[in-house]
Order: structure tokens, then C-alpha cells, then sequence
């Protein structure tokens, strides 16, 4: 499977929500959900815990950059992940965990997350299939941060995985957008 995604700093939490409400967004819920990240030759693979849902795992590759970008992923239950990966415990990388308020707006997830020792941030995720093109979800993304620009702060170009693990003497500009201190 395979979306476009966009991540971004929101500076707004209630005005983005009565903004994607008023698109016509369905609120699915809000979800406390722990991703403890491992170590994997290529790709990333989290372990997904929501708190009155099954376990899941997620495995996926996408490019870190601060514009829209295509994530390739593959979703495995507990037993998949275990028949996949095998059943010694792999390395952990990080721990996120966040409460995501999730809404649906067409084939575009909309999760307003509140990430633990981060902050607040507002992520996309459009949904591509055959009857839905990249092109068509990048027109959609681009819509929609045209409307949510009074809440949007700066995108942000990695996962929340990378800005918990990074060294703080990284610098942030490569994680974040430019101008940023």
C-alpha cells in the first residue's frame, strides 16, 4: 500500500480541529498510541499499541524531506509481524508515544497529534489506489494546507522517531524547515 504524507508543527490545536470540522472531516476518535521503533537493515518497523486496539505492526519506506512524500507500507498483526520477523526480540530504536485525534476527510486521514516531549504537529495521510492517482492526493494535500495555513507552523522533513532519537548537536535545519533555530 502506499499514501502521500505531510507533517507539520500546528500552532493551533482547536482552531485546526473546528477548520477540518467544518470541511466536513469525520472525528474517528482519539487514540493514545505508543510506537516503539526498531532497528531494521533497511526500512523502518514500529510496533504500533493503541490503547483498546490489537497490536499492530508497520513496516514502511519513505524519503525524509520537508515537502509532501510517498510512503510504501505494509501493515502485519502480531502473528504476521512474528511469522516476518521472527520471534527474538529485535532492537529498539525509540519509543513515541502521542494522542492523535483522527479524522477522515475522503480518502485523507487528518491526525492532530500530541506528541510526547515534542509538541503538537498536523499530518496528512492521502491514501493512493488505483481510482486515486499521487497526482490527485498532492492537489488534495495542497488544498488542504491552503486552508489550514493560519494554524500550520514549520513542515517538518522526518518522522517524530528521528526528532526523539537525534544528538542535539544535529543540526535542525535538516530536520525541520529552514529558518529554524
Amino acid at each position: 500500500m502506499q499514501n502521500l504524507e505531510f507533517k507539520c508543527e500546528l500552532r493551533d490545536l482547536a482552531l485546526a480541529r473546528s477548520i477540518i470540522l467544518r470541511l466536513g472531516a469525520v472525528h474517528v476518535g482519539t487514540l493514545e498510541q505508543t510506537d516503539t521503533y526498531y532497528r531494521v537493515p533497511s526500512g523502518r518497523l514500529k510496533k504500533r499499541e493503541t490503547v483498546g486496539e490489537p497490536t499492530e505492526y508497520i513496516f514502511y519506506n519513505r524519503p525524509d524531506r520537508l515537502n509532501p512524500k510517498i510512503s510504501q507500507f505494509t501493515i502485519f498483526s502480531e502473528p504476521q509481524a512474528v511469522e516476518r520477523f521472527g520471534s527474538t526480540p529485535l532492537p529498539t530504536w525509540v519509543v513515541v508515544r502521542k494522542v492523535r485525534e483522527l479524522f477522515l476527510l475522503g480518502n485523507v486521514r487528518v491526525h492532530l497529534d500530541q506528541v510526547s516531549k515534542l509538541g503538537t504537529f498536523l499530518e496528512f495521510e492521502a491514501m493512493v489506489t488505483n481510482a486515486v492517482t499521487v497526482e490527485h492526493c498532492q492537489k488534495q494535500l495542497t488544498e488542504l494546507r491552503g486552508t489550514l495555513a493560519p494554524v500550520l507552523g514549520e513542515p517538518i522533513g522526518c518522522g517524530y522517531s528521528d526528532l526523539l532519537a537525534k544528538d542535539e548537536d544535529d543540526q535542525p535545519q535538516k530536520l525541520l524547515g529552514p529558518g529554524r533555530a
